[in-house]
């Protein structure tokens, strides 16, 4: 979504939104919430504060203010019972400084006069430039609704990264399962689908231990071709199976070996915070040979032109293409013979930057 896509939709929901209101949305469309954590604890409290007083509603959980930047509505997360905390920490997470805000911002501000000229959004050239010259002689600062758009809208919301709202509907998966037990996500899916990023975002959002799948390649005595011809042979099941799984259900840490593969060998230890929620992310982490450990089965897709190109940007034109021709296919065949997309319960498509 393009920030004029995003201005028109805001205009449609919020009509009452005034020229303040638009600056608001510019600023942050280009800087996000950065401004907004100079004091973590104090933040915390404000939005215990808010949100314990928010009204449960059934509205639109997010809404994109930019191209990769999102509001998500306090009252529509508690209709949905997400824990408050979760929220906190996209919004935390989301308040790091962004390279090239400064240019975005006036980018945004060229997309605003743009569908001024054009009539495309209600608001008056005067009124725009008039509180525009005021802003540019105040200085470069953050923005408050304005007294019309607060009394009519009554926003209540946080400012996020919108690579944290790809994770909402695991996030209202997860929510509803039992709090009084530790919890497992397994994230499987194809090469270059997001499923690294996407568990560590899971993880900055509930604190989640992670295992990765990619540290239980094959050993070199095990690498056999009657081996490789087995569906999903070619992952170390049976030391996850005595290293990884005695210990999944326990929220206690642990760690378990690592395996190298630059070296061809184990290289240290992976160690696994203590949390109530487990993450086990990587191909082949649904492998019927490591039974129903999962609560939640998810599948990270992405097309073939997509996995290519990122594939070449993560490994080099070489290397991409020998990846494509040895271990992909390998995947594919793992992937038909177990169903393993078709058994998950949620399929999501990472929009990696």
């Amino acid at each position: 979504m393009t920030f004029s896509e995003a201005l028109l939709n805001q205009f449609r929901l919020h009509p009452s939104m005034q020229a303040q209101d638009v600056m608001k949305e510019c600023y942050q469309a280009a800087f996000g919430a950065e401004h907004l954590l100079a004091d973590n604890d104090k933040v915390h409290i404000c939005f215990q504060d808010e949100f314990g007083v928010v009204t449960a509603k059934d509205t639109a959980l997010y809404e994109w203010i930019g191209t990769d930047t999102c509001r998500i509505n306090l009252s529509a997360w508690n209709w949905h019972n997400l824990p408050p905390e979760w929220l906190f920490q996209m919004f935390r997470f989301s308040a790091a400084p962004r390279h090239g805000g400064a240019k975005r911002f006036q980018q945004c501000l060229a997309e605003v006069q743009s569908l001024i000229e054009t009539d495309k959004i209600p608001l008056p050239s005067t009124e725009w430039q008039a509180y525009k010259n005021q802003f540019e002689a105040e200085g470069m600062h953050s923005v408050h609704h304005s007294s019309i758009y607060r009394e009519q809208e009554q926003p209540a919301y946080r400012v996020v990264d919108g690579s944290f709202c790809e994770l909402l509907p695991l996030l209202l998966k997860m929510a509803a399962l039992p709090t009084d037990q530790v919890s497992v996500v397994a994230v499987d899916g194809r090469s270059a689908s997001g499923k690294t990023t996407l568990a560590e975002e899971l993880s900055a959002v509930t604190g989640a231990g992670i295992i990765h799948m990619d540290d239980f390649f094959l050993p070199p005595n095990l690498r056999t071709a009657e081996r490789f011809a087995v569906p999903g042979g070619n992952v170390h099941y049976e030391r996850f199976q005595q290293e990884v799984l005695p210990y999944l259900r326990d929220s206690a840490p642990f760690s378990y070996r690592r395996f190298d593969c630059s070296q061809m060998d184990y290289g240290g230890s992976r160690q696994v915070k203590e949390s109530q929620w487990r993450i086990v992310e990587g191909a082949y982490s649904q492998h019927p040979a490591l039974q129903e450990y999962m609560d939640l089965r998810v599948f990270a897709d992405a097309d073939k032109e997509t996995q290519m190109q990122r594939i070449r940007r993560r490994n080099g034109a070489a290397r991409a293409e020998q990846f494509a021709a040895r271990w992909i296919p390998l995947e594919e065949a793992y992937f038909s013979a177990c169903r393993i997309r078709e058994k998950s319960d949620l399929v999501l498509h990472m929009g990696i930057q």
